[in-house]
């Protein structure tokens, strides 16, 4: 019996590849587009390339996590026609979502996200859309405090977080004005060493759900963060205690 030459199967599996890569660009750009629709503002962001990011800084401090422009804040936009015209551009660019417009985020250490968010629904407490950002934080996103006229109304909060002041909000961070979050579905660093594996940004509750106050999810969100920050106290401590019980033996 004549042997099936391996150039058909070879053409089947190439022709399922390119299918899959188009439906999972079709699927992108649908979720980029929801995200648009519910009024987040959106700006083209780097992305992971090889085992850098991919913009000229050499030693970039934040791979595949910011902006493409240093206009973010005045490219930010909810057109279609705009966010489709960069994803053609520019296929692989991550998003950002700018802050304090339409939207504010929280943004909690994971092991806290994800018992606030057994405790909001405990409670019955709508908890609005929410992105996990591989390997270590959820983002809760919430109704904007908004950018008043009058400064005098606006109100300040310690836990306000741009850019730049990443560093200095461990625990729970407020995303609000001049601050961004990267948007899902957004690809990571894995590890901060690779573009493969599992690390992104990713919906857990989509923009669909209603965006909730704010402050409806602060107790919660501050209690479990708390605890976290206790229990890792804890941890340090009895580490800690070992290391010199060994070391005096």
């Amino acid at each position: 019996m004549e042997r099936e030459s391996r150039i058909p199967r070879w053409l089947r599996r190439g022709a399922r590849s390119e299918a899959a890569g188009a439906a999972a660009a079709r699927a992108r750009e649908e979720l980029l587009l929801a995200a648009a629709a519910a009024g987040f503002p959106l700006a083209p962001a780097a992305y992971p390339q090889g085992y850098a990011c991919s913009c000229d800084r050499i030693g970039c401090p934040t791979p595949a996590r910011h902006p493409v422009s240093l206009a973010w804040q005045t490219q930010a936009t909810t057109d279609p026609d705009q966010i489709l015209r960069w994803l053609r551009a520019e296929p692989l660019a991550n998003f950002v979502t700018a802050t304090g417009r339409a939207h504010d985020v929280l943004d909690v250490p994971a092991a806290a996200g994800y018992a606030a968010l057994a405790r909001l629904a405990a409670e019955g407490t709508e908890a609005g859309p929410v992105a996990v950002a591989d390997p270590d934080r959820v983002l809760f996103f919430t109704t904007t405090r908004g950018t008043p006229d009058d400064e005098d109304e606006w109100w300040p909060c310690e836990l306000d977080c741009h850019p730049e002041t990443m560093d200095e909000h461990p625990g729970l961070r407020w995303h609000c004005r001049g601050s961004y979050v990267l948007l899902p579905p957004s690809r990571l660093l894995a590890g901060g060493l690779t573009a493969s594996g599992d690390g992104g940004v990713r919906w857990l509750r989509g923009p669909e759900h209603p965006l909730p106050e704010p402050l409806t999810l602060l107790e919660a969100l501050t209690d479990a963060c708390a605890t976290v920050a206790a229990a890792e106290a804890a941890r340090e401590a009895r580490e800690a205690d070992e290391y010199h019980h060994h070391a005096w033996r």
